[in-house]
């Protein structure tokens, strides 16, 4: 199968230091010593601007409480200027003093409550700007933590393309983005080298199969045939459609496992009546009814493989349902900002334990890799994987009375 090669844009030089190497540089700008600086410098930058404007203040009180005396000398008598300095009209030299000091200690305890008050207005405003500060700092100089958690979910999203290429000091930091880097470069070869001996497998056993099945039908289109020749002829014309099944399935497994490139708008109603049309005669041979109303639902993916999820979950509601009295319900509608394709049907009782092993490859409701002739084991697997590379996802529940509710939900 052939691979598109993604041109990345050039990445940010390397640490100059190896980050396996034990003993590292005591001068590298880690994370550590650029918060301590950062934080350390916020911490004397707000007390040196605090204690200037508690100087300032207290220059301010002491100037105003020396140009406002409590008491005044009028032609040799101190005359009170405030209601809370009481001096004697007549007395002795230390009882005058003793009431002056009273006075001045008063004004002094004024004088620091004011300034008090304003200092703690000086700190709280301070304060707010220092926590501002500190949050924007901190968002700086974590963003790059934000940039690998956004790359680390568009991988997540089977973007193996993607990469951090974070510049900056050889920090802590860069260290984990080059690292995430590196492995995010060996998932990709690994994925993609996976991918590329499945489809080369599965183009090279097409060759062969195509050829047998042409041998086989000449065969049986030959009129004198012996009986038992044609019943061994349709017996291996069987087994051989059902490889070319199993090859198909493989290949088209490989193509739905990368990420969708090319997007287009997908009515998922159309895709859906498409799957309708294509087992219909089938439906009808195993007298299994087919209804339900189908809504308008456009999503942005790839036509085909749309297809390939609603035509594999109606395959396997039709083929296990009841033997008389089944149907299949097929229900299309957008529920919040999201296309929702539903996929119901009668049949037998299935375990809440074994829903999970139907998506697995080759697997089927109490059967492993057995001879069963409804198909070869791929069609959930298939369904999921295309699911997952339009961004969405497939959900299965038990019905109750028996069956299976199949859920597709993909970004609208």
């Amino acid at each position: 199968m052939p691979t598109t090669s993604t041109s990345h844009p050039q990445a940010p030089p390397k640490p100059t230091w190896d980050p396996r190497d034990p003993v590292r540089p005591l001068l590298r700008p880690t994370i550590r010593i650029r918060l301590t600086l950062l934080y350390g410098g916020m911490f004397l930058i707000a007390g040196i601007l605090l204690l200037s404007i508690i100087y300032l203040f207290t220059a301010q009180a002491l100037g105003d409480s020396a140009a406002q005396l409590p008491f005044r000398i009028v032609k040799g008598e101190v005359l009170p200027t405030t209601s809370w300095c009481v001096l004697p009209n007549t007395g002795t030299g230390e009882q005058f003093n003793d009431a002056v000091s009273v006075c001045l200690r008063h004004q002094s305890d004024l004088a620091l409550d004011d300034l008090l008050r304003r200092s703690l207005f000086a700190l709280l405003g301070l304060s707010i700007i220092a926590f501002a500060f500190g949050y924007a700092m901190a968002g700086r100089v974590l963003s790059p933590l934000g940039r690998i958690t956004r790359t680390a979910r568009q991988v997540a999203g089977s973007d193996l393309s993607r990469r951090i290429e974070l510049d900056g000091p050889d920090d802590e930091l860069k260290e984990l983005a080059d690292t995430f880097d590196e492995m995010l470069d060996r998932l990709e070869r690994a994925f993609t080298a996976q991918q590329r001996f499945v489809a080369n497998a599965s183009h090279e056993l097409r060759t062969p199969l195509a050829i047998n099945r042409t041998l086989l039908e000449v065969h049986l289109s030959d009129p004198g045939a012996p009986v038992e020749l044609q019943q061994l002829g349709k017996t291996l014309l069987a087994t051989n459609e059902r490889s070319e099944q199993l090859v198909e399935g493989l290949l088209l497994l490989a193509r739905s496992d990368n990420q969708i490139i090319e997007r287009k708008p997908v009515d998922l109603a159309e895709v859906a009546s498409r799957g309708v049309d294509q087992v219909h005669a089938e439906a009808e041979a195993k007298g299994v009814e087919i209804r339900g109303e189908r809504e308008p639902a456009v999503v942005q993916g790839n036509g085909v493989l749309l297809e390939r999820i609603a035509l594999n979950l109606l395959q396997n509601a039709v083929r296990y349902n009841v033997t008389e009295g089944g149907w299949v319900e097929v229900t299309t509608a957008t529920e919040h900002d999201q296309a929702v394709l539903v996929v119901s049907n009668t049949g037998p009782v299935v375990p809440a334990y074994e829903i999970d092993n139907l998506f697995e490859p080759f697997r089927r409701l109490r059967q492993e890799r057995t001879g069963s002739d409804k198909g070869v084991g791929l069609g959930l697997s298939i369904a999921r994987s295309v699911a997952r590379a339009h961004g969405g996802r497939i959900i299965a529940e038990p019905r109750e009375g028996g069956g299976l509710v199949m859920r597709v939900t993909l970004p609208i």
